[in-house]
């Protein structure tokens, strides 16, 4: 009787650490199910359509580098994670202060990395390389699994506040090669411009082109009406984030009516073309500046905000990020939900939500 206890415990402790939920298909859904392993380092969805994962442990916030797998095209992203989470910055320098900042606020400009706008981190660290250690929860609805995880900041400039919540939420639904997320911070300060910068949809790991053939911005400049391109090769050598397809809200009079980042990729083995990776920001408006860069590999930073934020206030943005077959694809779903800037998840379902005019 002891030894059957003791392996009745070890079985109880295995399935504790390591959680195998299946969620059975609605009606509606005949055939979709959604698998959710989780272990002490991190959370593997797996669906009919994609193969995702949620990490806990090192490198975290959004969607791990290299584990969303679209199974229609056998393809995964190529970058260092999807919807990836930095600090909360605004505009100005910090250069008068920098000898009382934290080494890992200290924000330099004039460099081929940041280019030459001045700006400052408010709050940090980093959330995706020193926060270390998140507790993602998951929701289980009926059509889709849902995700939320949420970070306190934990160092401040001088003269601010340290502890604004960043909350994140991704949605898997039920059917779909892609994802929804919002990233949402709960301010603890004040700031005439306050942002948070993100990784959307990701960096492109690259030698020469070999993991993508081509980008697409849908706010870089038509030509002759037809939707215009970027070809790889006009990655091969570094430039500054400010030189080439920057994009920033005060230098255009009204925002494009679509906020969307994609790739095309490559297999480097082949040559073999993929389907795109897409990065849409539902709400255009909320962009304050987008950065299409060389460095090494392609750099894919977003700020969004960048608008007057008073402490106990909020702002936030949504996003779809995923596989697409064209671009037509990409416009025909961003269309059905354009201007949502949050993102909520119960049990009984998910919500896109618009700010409040």
């Amino acid at each position: 009787m002891a030894i059957l206890r003791q392996r009745r415990r070890a079985i109880f402790g295995s399935l504790m650490a390591c959680l195998l939920l299946t969620i059975p298909p609605c009606e509606s859904l005949r055939g979709q199910t959604f698998e959710v392993l989780e272990t002490a380092e991190q959370i593997t969805l797996s669906t009919p359509q994609l193969q995702a994962a949620i990490r806990k442990q090192g490198y975290v916030s959004g969607v791990a580098a290299g584990s969303l797998l679209d199974r229609k095209s056998g393809f995964r992203d190529v970058g260092y994670g999807l919807d990836i989470v930095d600090w909360i910055m605004e505009p100005g320098s910090d250069e008068n202060y920098r000898a009382d900042l934290d080494e890992e606020l200290i924000y330099r400009f004039n460099t081929p990395y940041h280019g030459k706008t001045p700006k400052r981190s408010i709050e940090g660290p980093q959330i995706c390389t020193q926060a270390k250690r998140l507790q993602p929860r998951t929701i289980r609805g009926k059509d889709f699994v849902a995700f939320v995880s949420s970070y306190r900041y934990q160092t401040a400039a001088p003269g601010k506040q340290k502890g604004s919540l960043w909350t994140q939420t991704i949605v898997f639904p039920a059917g779909k090669r892609y994802f929804v997320s919002s990233d949402r911070i709960d301010a603890r300060n004040s700031s005439p411009a306050m942002f948070l910068r993100i990784d959307m949809p990701g960096h492109i790991k690259h030698d020469r082109g070999n993991t993508f053939s081509e980008i697409y911005l849908s706010y870089h400049a038509p030509r002759q009406g037809r939707t215009t391109t970027i070809p790889a090769a006009r990655f091969f050598t570094n430039f500054a984030p400010d030189e080439q397809f920057n994009y920033r809200r005060d230098r255009v009079a009204t925002p494009p009516r679509r906020f969307i980042r994609a790739y095309r990729l490559r297999d480097p083995q082949t040559g073999k073309q993929g389907p795109w990776l897409a990065g849409m920001t539902l709400d255009p408006s909320v962009v304050h500046e987008a950065w299409c860069h060389q460095r090494g590999y392609v750099c894919m930073i977003e700020e969004f905000g960048g608008r007057p934020v008073q402490a106990g206030e909020s702002f936030s943005a949504a996003f779809i990020v995923g596989y697409f077959d064209s671009i037509a694809e990409m416009h025909n779903v961003y269309d059905q939900h354009l201007g949502a800037s949050g993102l909520t998840a119960t049990a009984a379902g998910w919500k896109l939500t618009r700010s409040k005019p």
